[in-house]
């Protein structure tokens, strides 16, 4: 929309679309440059997609590494990350997340509520140049929750990531259920502490809240409003009616991916997604604003892709819960199979990668197939150990009787358990290498004999279907090293910024670790922060 004659209802310096973490912390410093400025948010919760998350941050050459005994340099991180982009994101935007980053970090922790400790996580691709073992993944620490004042009621609930653990706790729970501590938890949960992402956004927002940054619920961005090609402001929906706001120093597009618009996702995702664990408020908003006013876009075939599973009858604000497997691929007596009975894929590596192996139909959808071994050890989904075995979970006396069930090739999954089996004796898996890699051994059971490989051989069998789920999608606008929507000339769109799940994605193809999402966002909602600010002051 362009109009030199526009009434305004809102004026600001800078105006935020959404409040996940990369729009809260653009928020944050646009504040502190000297902006005047407003974040608005679609749905009536605070924190996006990043609420919902396990809140980690991936943070190369950050101040906490030394806390767990790990050292990082530039031509590390930079040698790494090049490596995951594979030449599709253009080198000087990799090497603007790696050198703003640790800054970004540093800064909030010194001027927000923020604080964060070092985990022991390796680098999703740890055998890669200039990958580490530990140390880059960063853990927000917990929030009382009262401390968000009338804003408590105001945070998004996660439907996973209610129990307030660590990171390394609940990855260390899932292959060791006993180790949880329970009743360090239960005093957290009664003293309304909550950690990941609900820890991340609760103390963005109270960093908000101690600036007074004016934050509108239930407004949903529709349009930008134009000038001579330069974005001015933005026009709303609130409260059933159109609400324009100037924004001097431009727009922040900070208001996620489009992974819950069917027609755009059936379009440009080369996967079949059964099923998101972000709130389904994220339908490309911005990347129709964007485009219209004429954005480059890239990525569009990229989304964040996740092994998932639901529990039938489970749903959180009226939708199936998205669940990860995690245990139920990574732990010793499992394997993954398509309809052939198959392996297909190295099953404990990474959740990104193994998530590419799906846009081969023929892998979907697939089946983790377990044994009695499995089930007396480990969790899955939501039963543990010594559970009931549930109406959802298949089970069978034998192999056969299991294949005959789900309706997939009986011996084609009877060789693939005997190969298997195999293999688990030789100490290797020499089809697709599982526990191999620093990062997959880090998430095994560390007391089996093999932290990643053990038979499949006792019954009962059992067999979890696995589908696509996303966390988001990773394309949008193309942006320059400040942030700033370009068109397809490489020009900066005055005006128009975009952050975190609606831009293209700086690491393109490549996911570096955990945290990767959050860590990409917030370091460019920090830079579109500052050069918003800046531009409102010219």
């Amino acid at each position: 929309m362009s109009d030199s004659d526009q009434k305004w209802d809102l004026e600001a310096d800078v105006v935020v679309a959404g409040s996940g973490g990369a729009g809260l912390t653009a928020a944050i410093l646009a504040h502190d440059q000297g902006a005047n400025v407003v974040v608005i948010e679609r749905s009536d919760k605070v924190g996006g997609t990043t609420a919902v998350s396990g809140g980690g941050l991936w943070i190369p050459m950050n101040d906490h590494m030394s806390e767990v005994g790990a050292t990082d340099s530039r031509d590390e991180a930079l040698a790494y990350c090049l490596a995951l982009t594979a030449g599709q994101a253009p080198a000087e935007l990799v090497e603007t997340f790696v050198d703003t980053a640790p800054v970004m970090v540093r800064y909030l922790e010194e001027h927000t509520p923020l604080k964060f400790t070092a985990t022991q996580m390796p680098d999703y691709r740890a055998e890669e140049q200039g990958a580490k073992l530990g140390g880059r993944t960063l853990d927000p620490e917990m929030l009382l929750k009262s401390e968000l004042g009338e804003w408590a009621d105001k945070l998004r609930p996660s439907p996973l990531m209610f129990v307030p653990l660590k990171i390394e706790e609940s990855l260390k729970g899932m292959s060791q259920p006993k180790s949880i501590p329970v009743a360090v938890v239960v005093d957290r949960m009664k003293k309304g502490i909550v950690a990941s992402g609900n820890a991340l956004v609760g103390r963005l927002l109270k960093g908000c809240i101690e600036r007074n940054i004016t934050i509108m619920l239930e407004t949903r961005a529709r349009e930008l409003v134009r000038e001579g090609g330069a974005v001015v402001g933005l026009s709303a929906d609130r409260d059933g009616q159109p609400y324009s706001m100037s924004a001097k120093g431009g727009v922040i597009l900070a208001c996620g991916g489009f992974e819950w618009n069917d027609k755009l996702r059936e379009e440009h995702l080369p996967v079949d997604v059964a099923g998101h664990c972000s709130p389904a408020s994220n339908e490309g908003d911005g990347l129709a604003m964007a485009l219209e006013a004429g954005a480059e876009i890239g990525n569009m075939d990229q989304a964040w892709i996740y092994p998932g599973g639901t529990v039938p009858s489970e749903e959180h604000e009226g939708r199936p819960v998205s669940r990860w497997i995690m245990a139920e691929r990574t732990l010793p007596h499992v394997i993954l199979v398509n309809k052939a009975g198959r392996r297909f894929a190295n099953e404990a590596q990474n959740y990104h990668d193994l998530g590419k192996s799906f846009s081969d139909e023929a892998n979907l959808p697939c089946w983790a197939i377990l044994d009695g071994q499995y089930r007396s050890k480990y969790p899955i989904l939501t039963i543990m150990p010594g559970d009931p075995d549930p109406d959802w979970l298949t089970k069978a006396g034998s192999l056969e009787e299991l294949a005959s069930v789900l309706g997939i090739d009986g011996g084609g999954l009877r060789s693939t358990v005997e190969r298997w089996n195999e293999m688990v004796g030789q100490g290797k898996d020499t089809d697709f290498g599982r526990g191999e890699g620093g990062y997959e051994r880090w998430l095994g059971d560390p007391e089996a004999p093999h932290p990643n490989l053990g038979t499949i051989k006792e019954p009962p069998f059992y067999a979890l279907p696995v589908h696509a789920h996303s966390a988001g999608t990773k394309g949008g606008p193309k942006t320059n090293s400040k942030g700033e929507v370009i068109d397809a000339q490489g020009n900066a769109i005055p005006g128009l910024y975009a952050a975190g799940n609606v831009m293209a994605n700086i690491a393109g193809p490549g996911y570096y670790g955990g945290g990767g999402t959050i860590g990409t966002a917030m370091t460019w909602g920090y830079l579109c922060g500052i050069n918003a600010a800046k531009a409102a002051q010219t």
